[in-house]
């Protein structure tokens, strides 16, 4: 069954072609549903039921015709890779819920699975191999491994299968206080890390030119937690300061891509044969780019599946542009968030509580201590 949709004023008619072929056909599956093409959009020809409601469209990348597939199918496409990004937007429950459900189908079809996580960061691993080992509870999970504020109605269904079932589980992230000196005073500031704090995060570091690099910028630049349209407060013009801290958020970005294509690497080799689930930030993976090209780096022969979620702009009618199809071997639609402030309303408060939060993280380093290491003065560790 072949559908064309037209959404003019985001209503919905649908032509039906093929209708002989269709009716000799099995009942239609969400696999077998066609997606309505209008303008540069591919259209889902039903409506999303609620915020858990979502749609996987596998696209090979683009390289393929976008189609719908069930849970089931797609852990049966899935299975054949050996490393698995499921990009997410935090916080999301109808992708989080999807996540636990992929995980499960895909341990009925390739039960030698690790699960790896953007959620625990590598100094905390004894603690997690701890708490899967039943040496300690949850609480101690939580407080120790410097668990996310919403590791209990997010992660935890995937630490418990993996606990329930003996499946490994990595924490794959760099510390956030590296992240927060490299955010600081570049790289720097690695020289003043201890040998043990330096092993936490990639030996490694791919602060390179290209897709990415230049994503990121688009990203800075648009974020106002992030520095964007600061320049020298002027009108956002770039100012010699400005691009130093430009410089050094890429670099801290890097830091935690590179670490965990590090981390996911070693369990490659450690554990060979094994299949890698592995949830990060859709930021990290999205087109194939961040922590992928980085473990694709360390590891040009692994078959790599990325899944990018996309949030559909009207729920009644979910939509996504054809230029989506590239950003992951699959896409999952996802319902929108609300929106954060309504045209007009004040963000000042909230801009200042989250920058004010932010500059309350500081390196326990200076660039005196990253000095002194490279002379060969003193002690470096704290």
């Amino acid at each position: 069954m072949k559908t064309f949709i037209d959404r003019t004023g985001r209503g919905l008619a649908v032509g039906i072609l093929s209708a002989l072929a269709s009716a000799c056909a099995a009942p239609a599956a969400e696999d077998s549903i066609a997606l309505g093409v209008a303008g540069k959009e591919f259209v889902l020809g039903r409506a999303f039921a609620d915020f858990y409601d979502t749609a996987f469209v596998l696209t090979d990348g683009g390289k393929t015709p976008p189609h719908l597939v069930d849970i089931e199918s797609l852990a049966e496409n899935l299975a054949a890779y050996d490393v698995i990004f499921f990009g997410e937007k935090h916080r999301h429950p109808g992708i989080h819920l999807q996540q636990q459900r992929l995980l499960r189908a895909l341990h009925t079809r390739a039960a030698d699975i690790v699960l790896s996580l953007e959620q625990f960061e590598r100094d905390v691993q004894p603690v997690l191999d701890d708490y899967l080992a039943g040496r300690i509870g949850e609480n101690n999970l939580i407080e120790k491994g410097r668990a996310w504020d919403n590791y209990r109605t997010s992660y935890r269904p995937l630490v418990q299968f993996a606990k329930d079932n003996g499946l490994p589980v990595v924490a794959a992230e760099a510390p956030a206080w590296a992240v927060t000196c490299v955010g600081q005073y570049g790289l720097g500031i690695l020289q003043a890390f201890t040998p043990q704090e330096r092993a936490y995060v990639a030996r490694d570091l791919h602060v390179i030119d290209g897709a990415y690099r230049d994503k990121y910028s688009r990203f800075l630049s648009g974020s106002s937690t992030h520095g964007g349209g600061e320049g020298d407060g002027k009108g956002g013009k770039e100012t010699p300061e400005s691009r130093r801290r430009a410089e050094n958020s890429y670099a801290a970005q890097v830091l935690r891509d590179d670490t965990m294509a590090e981390s996911i690497a070693s369990v490659l080799q450690r554990f060979p044969g094994k299949t890698i689930f592995h949830l990060n930030g859709s930021f990290h993976s999205d087109g194939f780019l961040g922590t992928v090209e980085r473990l694709r780096l360390r590891k040009p022969e692994v078959k790599i599946a990325v899944i990018s979620p996309v949030e559909v702009g009207d729920p009644r009618t979910p939509a996504f542009p054809k230029s989506a199809a590239a950003e992951g071997t699959v896409l999952q639609l996802v319902y929108p968030d609300p929106i954060g402030f309504v045209e007009g309303e004040d963000q000042s408060e909230w801009v200042r509580s989250v920058m004010a939060k932010r500059a309350s993280s500081r390196c326990k380093y200076s660039l005196v201590d990253s000095s002194r290491e490279k002379r060969g003065e003193g002690e470096t560790g704290r």
